[in-house]
């Protein structure tokens, strides 16, 4: 249940809702969550317009995109680590309509710690995670019947 947050320059993007759901549903296929609402609802992406003179290289450079990918401990290996940041760095290029911008787009994977990912006022554990979404896929599929 993963939180993304976008940081450019502001016109760096011409549709940010669309850039903030496609990023969201792009990250929880990457998980290999279920889809079921407990995941849809709590995936999300932020997108965060930036004046010009609000980020800069060593060279005074202000044409970057940062994108930080917080997720619960363990939740993306090496696989989905790679395809993280390969699709995220494409999505953010074309949807700026710049292909060079994949030379500018840094993507920052970040894990909460054990009980570090607060949903509805709890602070969860993985195991508690696991449980809420098994619970939920019973009741989806106790109601399907």
């Amino acid at each position: 249940m993963p939180m993304i947050d976008v940081y450019a320059t502001a016109g760096t993007f011409s549709d940010t809702h669309a850039l903030a759901r496609t990023l969201a549903d792009t990250l929880k296929v990457i998980e290999q969550v279920p889809d079921i609402p407990l995941f849809r609802k709590n995936t999300a992406g932020f997108v965060h317009d930036l004046p010009a003179d609000a980020l800069s290289n060593v060279d005074g450079d202000s044409n970057y995109v940062r994108v930080q990918v917080l997720t619960n401990a363990g939740a993306l290996d090496r696989a989905k680590q790679l395809a993280v940041v390969e699709q995220f760095t494409a999505l953010i290029a074309e949807a700026a309509g710049d292909p060079s911008l994949t030379e500018r787009t840094w993507v920052l994977l970040t894990e909460a710690v054990e009980g570090g990912w607060g949903l509805g006022g709890h602070a969860n554990t993985n195991e508690e995670l696991v449980l809420a979404a098994r619970a939920q896929i019973a009741e989806l599929q106790a109601g399907a019947q």
